[in-house]
């Protein structure tokens, strides 16, 4: 037997209407636990709308004839401007000093201070110094004697500014310009390097690097004795191969410098683990003939 609506086009067997009524009966005898709070009787919802006298006038004391409703109408532009202004306040920020300290083993702090000064050829500028502490107490005293070999530590700085400017075609890719000067050393540093990167395949690539520098180191003139200044050139060249897929890399060079006065060769590899942790060793000759040999692994972050 066919149980047949009404609406003449929904057609439903007798024992499954049967049972969507048991169902509906059920449900209505059951609430479930997400279902809507009771609905609360006219009269008892008007009581509660009602405001007591007692109740603090949140709108005292302000004119709602003066009142701009036109501040909530913004537009999809207005929105877009405001947008924008958040984002260049936070690229100044970001631009501005940008400081960093870390504490050394014998109670100094390595304090570092940059600045970036032209977004165009990425200009920066900053300051590496060593900010000594003074003891405050004799234990201090003595636990800076000991950690210094029976001295204090001294505060010293270093300016420098960084430039990186693009190439000259195809000749190379990248320039970069470091300048460093250590006034308390009577130390400067001028150096270049010219970059050109070749890639192999899809692979692999390599980057060819020619560097030069200019070391100044100046003497403080003595009573009877002048000061002078002894000027040291070096030059380097290497090559690096890149892995893509692997994060690995294979360096090899040579430098000369005045006070060598012959090529110093140098091999090494890098490899990297995960994020910004590298592993790399190297082997290089030396100007006394030995063999220096390093493996070091840590943190990498270039900016």
């Amino acid at each position: 037997m066919e149980f047949t609506t009404g609406l003449g086009w929904t057609r439903l067997p007798l024992a499954v209407a049967f049972i969507f009524g048991s169902v509906l009966t059920a449900s209505a005898q059951i609430i479930p636990p997400f279902a809507p709070a009771a609905t609360v009787p006219d009269e008892e919802a008007e009581a509660a709308d009602t405001a007591d006298v007692n109740d603090p006038d949140v709108l005292k004391g302000i004119d709602v004839d003066k009142l701009d409703w036109g501040q909530l109408a913004i537009d999809a532009g207005t929105l877009n401007d405001i947008i924008a202004a958040k984002k260049r306040a936070q690229a100044a920020a970001n631009n501005g000093l940008n400081w960093s300290a870390n504490a050394n083993a014998n109670g100094s702090s390595a304090v570092t201070v940059k600045q970036s000064v032209s977004s165009f050829w990425d200009t920066r500028i900053g300051a590496d110094m060593t900010v000594a502490k003074e003891p405050t107490t004799m234990s201090e005293l003595m636990a800076q004697k000991a950690a210094n070999g029976g001295n204090l530590p001294q505060s010293s700085g270093s300016a420098w500014a960084a430039a990186t400017a693009p190439g000259a075609g195809p000749v190379w890719d990248k320039t970069a310009v470091e300048a460093r000067i250590d006034p308390g050393a009577e130390q400067s540093k001028l150096g270049a390097s010219l970059t050109k990167s070749v890639p192999l395949s899809s692979d692999y690539s390599l980057t060819l690097r020619n560097g030069y520098s200019v070391n100044q180191q100046g003497t403080t003139a003595l009573p009877g004795v002048g000061g002078h200044i002894t000027r040291n050139y070096e030059t380097d060249q290497s090559a690096k191969v890149t892995i893509t897929d692997t994060g690995t890399s294979i360096t090899a060079g040579q430098t000369m410098s005045t006070t060598d006065d012959k090529w110093l060769r140098k091999f090494g590899a890098e490899q990297k683990l995960f994020d910004n942790v590298t592993v790399s060793g190297s082997v290089g000759e030396t100007s006394q003939g030995a063999i220096n040999k390093s493996l070091t692994a840590g943190f990498k972050k270039s900016w």
